[in-house]
């Protein structure tokens, strides 16, 4: 925090793509693209948003805060809730995932974790972690779960116990503060707390290919709880949504143009600043 890095600018480089196809280059090698709404839906405003994701038509939200905790299950277009199970005091509702016919949630300090039914929320049991419980979401081999640390860990979701972990790191630089989580074809998205920024991590190397900026998005005066959190992605129509706690929109968004300067990117891929 003391000591002053100098960075070096480098010249920026343009290259034409795809909509998810970075265009410019940061010095420290990590592009930071800006996310661009292509539809803007209902969200509910009183949602802290701790956990999202989508599943055969249907976004599934989970909610923090103590005495306010819940799992929804919305239709997209139109932020109704279809089915909604609440999280009784004291727990701190956070991250979501199914699997199988089961869902899991974790809790934020109370190192439990729930589960239940898929279809109707029923419950079906706990287990639990060391440390804190931040997100959760999963690839074709298990489930991966954040506790707000640059450490990821890999469970086994028929024990829900630590398979392996993950150290993320942005030029070399450990990213803590790893909130929602989200695996978009093949890497794991992540929401930096008190950041406007989507960390891309390559699941086997824990390097960071690139930053995803919502800061267009959303409203303009969120104070400092009402953050960017909640990633979904529909991977059979490959439409990847964003939203936040307490936001009133869910987002849809593609990659837009290079952001030519981030001082959030900077200071992440800066050691000395940490």
């Amino acid at each position: 925090m003391k000591r002053i890095l100098l960075v070096v600018l480098a010249a920026i480089v343009l290259v034409g793509g795809a909509a998810f196809a970075f265009t410019r280059i940061k010095p420290s090698g990590i592009p930071v693209v800006r996310a661009v709404a292509v539809a803007t839906l209902p969200h509910d405003s009183g949602a802290f948003t701790e956990g999202l994701f989508f599943d055969k038509g249907a976004m599934y939200e989970s909610t923090g805060q103590i005495g306010e905790s819940v799992i929804r299950k919305l239709d997209p277009a139109t932020g109704k809730v279809q089915q909604e199970t609440s999280l009784p005091a004291p727990y701190f509702g956070e991250g979501i995932v199914a699997w199988g016919d089961k869902l899991f949630q974790l809790t934020w300090q109370d190192k439990t974790g729930f589960i239940y039914g898929l279809d109707k929320f029923e419950p079906r049991g706990t287990f639990s972690y060391t440390g804190e419980g931040w997100s959760l979401t999963r690839n074709d081999k298990g489930i991966i779960m954040s506790d707000g640390t640059p450490v990821l860990r890999f469970l086994d979701p028929n024990t829900m116990q630590v398979t392996s972990t993950l150290r993320v790191t942005a030029n070399g630089c450990p990213v803590a503060n790893l909130n929602e989580l989200e695996w978009v074809d093949g890497q794991i998205y992540a929401n930096i707390w008190q950041t406007n920024l989507i960390a891309k991590i390559d699941p086997v190397s824990g390097k960071v290919t690139g930053f995803l900026d919502v800061s267009d998005l959303g409203p303009k005066d969120r104070g400092t709880d009402n953050v960017a959190n909640g990633i979904a992605y529909d991977a059979g129509a490959k439409r990847l949504f964003v939203t936040g706690k307490r936001w009133p929109q869910l987002y849809q968004v593609k990659e837009g143009d290079a952001v030519a300067k981030s001082s959030e990117a900077a200071k992440l891929t800066s050691c000395s600043q940490q």
